[in-house]
């Protein structure tokens, strides 16, 4: 999953929130991202934009990482449902495969707060596989 973690090294925004690649396992990835008021909302809590951004991340690697190495993916569309307020410590995105084809694959994301007990929101999305060059 080399693959995977070089390609989140070159990923922009999420260094600009400070985002880590927790782990990568195949069909499943792990995205978190320490509390700062630099990404917060008028209430101090975590902006929506930053839980989308991550899940929406760690869904697109899920299904990379069930991709061969000449695939590339790119969001579709998502949906997400934010369940509770983002008041916690950190975000834990997971982003996992439901159904993997060879042109769309759909993903389900889940962000919970810092000890993974909480949800916080969850995602539904759908990623279109391209040729790495296009990409």
């Amino acid at each position: 999953m080399d693959r995977i973690r070089k390609s989140f090294d070159r990923q922009g925004l999420m260094r600009t929130l400070g985002a880590v690649l927790d782990s990568v396992e195949s069909g499943t990835v792990t995205i978190t991202c320490a509390f700062d008021e630099r990404l917060t909302q008028q209430h101090g809590l975590f902006h929506g934009g930053v839980a989308a951004s991550l899940v929406d991340v760690a869904c697109g690697y899920a299904a990379l990482s069930v991709m061969p190495a000449e695939r590339e993916v790119l969001t579709v569309e998502f949906k997400i449902h934010f369940l509770k307020p983002a008041k916690t410590d950190r975000l834990v995105a997971v982003g996992q495969v439901v159904q993997a084809g060879r042109t769309l694959t759909v993903c389900e994301g889940s962000v919970f707060d810092a000890t993974r007990t909480r949800l916080l929101a969850r995602m539904t999305t759908t990623m279109m596989a391209v040729d790495a060059a296009s990409a």
